[in-house]
């Protein structure tokens, strides 16, 4: 959508420039993509700042010394009187060309040249040299604080500014200027008006004639056959209107917002679609047989020339808008030649109309012809604004024409209001991640137009405003929230939302229970790896999984307990004279299982050691852990994990201190660590708690017999096979082939693939042709080939061979020759 900011600017006054009210729209609306200055012809000009000033003796001209930011001090000869030191004026480098106007239609080009014995190397422009206004007499002083090569349209307001908005399809509203307003409106605090243009226009003398289905007045009868397409029809009846030029308003504001002008009644209509939103039409009211207007559906065999002189056929699929006797119009889409405005037209008939979207879409895919209308109705217009756009769309023609309304026609009902949506503060505290009163929702939502009612507890009922169709849940209402207040508001801490309903797996809550908990007692997290040399055990082959394609031999096995990791890791610790160790892991063990996968579990490991909390003046010298801290620290580790089970310790044969148990369930143990440790470090104490089974696919070993009752296990994948990525080019070629009826493809597949050797990579079968040039009792089929060397680049010779060779080998075994052209 392409929006004027000085078009939105006559619908509310905010005082901003175009980039400020770019950026707000960006923030808070849809993104802004185009962002252009209609005076694109001054984008060559310059700040130029005079340095030096001197008369030329015996003449009108100053030699002057101006900064052009270039670095280099240019020698420009000026005629203005007004050429101050120290000011600042619109420069024109040489080869730059000045705008065009009544005199030079062209624009003068400035080129370096010798004037009076100086050499001028540019030009001080006046205002009216480049259209800003009709002051000749004097240069264009810039009040402006921007160093000297600053581009001139960043510092003068000159023209208009288009700004191209990217409208979703959820929000036609925003396809107008008025719906872009309503917004800036709410943004700035600025309240919404009306244009000059408009408010001065004289209302229609009555009131519309309205009917449910069918309604007469000015001469003209409007009748709609089927509602459910068409639920409003207006029409408004003028006479005594002269086509012709458009006042400069209408023109400027046109071309703005990307149109060209065509004559006043053409533009007005255009000022209704891209002001206000509501497409429109304008009938010759002479060409109308019968003075009817029918909204129908097309009959089958009509035909209709459409404004772009196309010659269209017609069908039952179509919504028309047709007189007594032919369809004169494509509803919603596009109108007829033979109903067009002319320069002849006095008497017009204005139609404002609601067609249904899927109606308009239909038609539209039907003909192949999209237009500014059909996109605003296939995603739906303003119902409740029809009646308004009537009235002042007749009232707008009838200024511009020079006319009179005679009559305004509405058939149809006026649009219920939009269902109401419950809007929970609660709700919104939760998606948005922070509490907003209730005053402030009310506030925000007003302020774009939705009618808000308290419920009288932390809810509101909330009415959607006519034009805002997409808002149809609380979850809408939310968003207008979070995008009026600003995305950049919205808290970036996470918060106890969850993105789904399925809740977390078991074990994944036991990590975060136990993990928090020793967190909180001042231990360490760490994440290595679950890879271990397996050099402490007599036969690691047996009691360990070994992993085929381990990342290093040195640690080839899979672990089978996490303090063995974590002792270690404090071997790491201690040989950097860091004997203070509190660490711990929630990983993985795997315990092996014969022939089966190995049992995945899920343990906590804790290693302590050295001081049991950091220094502190009122204690110097910390007590160091031992056995008792660590059993302490089990009990609580475990009420932690199995917060529903009895927890207990009982005491086991060294190395193990005690064993922990959960109900009847041994789930752990407390032991002390043996470490390759230097002799000033203290003892290491661990426990290792089991959170649960990691579940996994199993494969019963080798003549076991599951139990008739028990389920079925599922069978192993077959194992993958990978291979390293080419590095050589592959060739192609492909092999069109006669090949018998009685010859199935799978057998020519099968001789291609056993002749071609292992160098073939790939043989697609992607053609079957019957039919012209193919013999009696044969078929065409095509086989695209590639063949890749491991190690170097396939010849053309090895190729043609190859392909010579499958030609010869085919038609011996099989039959099958080679087509030809």
């Amino acid at each position: 959508m392409k929006i004027s900011h000085e078009w939105l600017a006559r619908f509310v006054p905010h005082g901003r420039d175009a980039a400020a009210i770019r950026d707000l729209i960006t923030a808070h609306v849809a993104t802004v993509e185009g962002f252009e200055h209609l005076r694109a012809d001054l984008a060559p000009f310059v700040v130029g700042r005079v340095v030096e000033s001197e008369r030329i003796p015996e003449t009108k001209l100053s030699f002057n010394k101006v900064d052009d930011g270039s670095g280099t001090l240019l020698e420009v000869v000026c005629g203005a009187p007004n050429v101050t030191v120290g000011a600042k004026y619109p420069f024109a480098r040489s080869g730059t060309r000045v705008p065009p106007s009544a005199k030079n239609p062209t624009g003068l080009l400035i080129e370096r040249r010798k004037i009076r014995g100086f050499t001028s190397n540019g030009m001080l422009c006046s205002a009216q040299e480049l259209n800003l206004g009709d002051d000749a007499d004097g240069i264009l002083t810039l009040e402006t604080d921007a160093p000297p090569g600053t581009p001139l349209l960043a510092v003068l307001p000159a023209g208009d500014v288009r700004l191209e908005v990217d409208v979703l399809p959820n929000r036609p509203d925003l396809l107008s200027h008025r719906g872009v307003a309503r917004e800036v409106a709410a943004l700035t605090g600025t309240p919404l008006g009306v244009p000059t243009e408009l408010a001065t226009l004289a209302a229609p003398g009555s009131p519309p004639v309205r009917g449910d289905t069918a309604a007469s007045a000015g001469g003209i009868s409007v009748r709609i056959e089927d509602r459910a397409d068409c639920p409003q029809y207006g029409a408004a009846v003028l006479s005594g209107l002269t086509v012709g030029p458009s006042p400069d308003w209408l023109r400027t504001a046109v071309e703005a917002s990307g149109g060209r002008s065509i004559n006043n009644l053409v533009d007005a209509t255009n000022y209704l679609l891209h002001g206000l939103g509501q497409p429109v039409h304008a009938f010759d009211a002479a060409t109308l047989a019968g003075d009817a207007i029918a909204v129908r559906r097309a009959r089958a065999g009509e035909t209709l020339v459409t404004l772009d002189g196309q010659s269209r056929a017609l069908d039952p699929r179509m919504l028309v808008i047709a007189d007594a006797e032919r369809a004169t119009a494509l509803a919603g889409v596009m109108g007829g030649r033979a109903s067009e405005v002319t320069s002849t037209t006095t008497r017009v008939v204005l139609e404002v109309a609601e067609f249904t979207p899927r109606v308009v879409r239909a038609t539209r895919r039907a003909v192949g012809l999209s237009t500014d209308a059909s996109y605003r109705f296939e995603r739906g217009i303003d119902p409740a604004a029809v009646a308004e756009v009537l009235a002042t769309g007749a009232a707008l023609l009838a200024h511009v024409g020079g006319g009179r309304v005679e009559a305004l026609v509405l058939v149809g009902d006026a649009p219920a209001p939009r269902p109401a949506v419950t809007l929970r503060a609660a709700r919104a505290a939760l998606v948005l991640g922070e509490a907003i009163p209730l005053a402030e929702l009310t506030g925000l939502l007003t302020a774009v137009g939705f009618a808000c009612a308290p419920t009288g507890g932390d809810a509101l009922v909330v009415t959607p405003p006519s034009w805002r169709l997409d808002v149809v849940r609380e979850v809408d209402l939310i968003e207008e929230v979070a995008r009026l207040r600003g995305y950049d508001r919205l808290p970036d801490t996470l918060q106890g939302a969850r993105p789904g309903t399925v809740p977390d797996h078991p074990l994944f809550t036991a990590y975060r229970r136990v993990r928090d908990a020793l967190v909180a007692e001042g231990l360490h997290e760490v994440r290595p790896l679950p890879f271990t040399s397996g050099a402490a055990m007599p036969s690691p082959d047996d009691a360990l999984v070994r992993v085929r394609n381990p990342l290093g031999e040195d640690e080839p096995y899979l672990r089978r307990e996490v303090l063995g990791t974590l002792a270690r890791r404090a071997e790491y610790n201690l040989n950097r004279m860091q004997g203070d160790v509190r660490l711990f892991e929630v990983g993985t063990v795997f315990l092996p299982q014969g022939a089966a996968l190995p049992r995945e579990e899920q343990r906590v490991g804790v290693l302590v050691m050295g001081r049991r909390r950091p220094a502190h003046f009122t204690e110097p010298q910390p007590p160091a852990w031992d056995e008792w801290d660590a059993k302490a620290l089990a009990e609580r580790l475990a009420r932690v994990a199995f917060p529903d089970a009895a927890i207990s310790l009982v005491a086991a044969d060294a190395p193990v201190l005690w064993s922990v148990r959960a109900g009847e369930a041994t789930v752990g143990t407390v032991r002390r660590v043996a470490l390759d440790a230097p002799v000033w470090a203290k003892p290491a104490f661990g426990l290792e708690l089991t959170l649960g089974e990691m579940p996994s696919a199993r494969v019963a070993p080798a003549g076991a017999h599951a139990h008739a009752s028990a389920p079925a296990r599922p069978r192993a994948a077959a194992p993958m096979r990978y291979v390293p990525l080419p590095t050589t080019p592959a060739a192609e070629f492909d092999l069109a082939l006669l090949v018998p009826e009685a010859v199935t493809s799978a057998q020519v597949e099968v001789l291609l693939r056993a002749t071609s050797g292992p160098q073939l990579e790939a043989c697609t079968l992607f053609d079957e042709f019957r039919g012209e040039g193919i013999p009696a009792g044969m078929r065409s089929l095509a086989w695209r080939l590639t063949f890749r060397h491991p190690e170097r680049t396939l010849r053309d010779k090895e190729i043609d061979g190859r392909r010579s060779q499958l030609l010869k080998t085919l038609e011996a075994q099989l039959g099958v020759r080679p087509r030809t052209a």
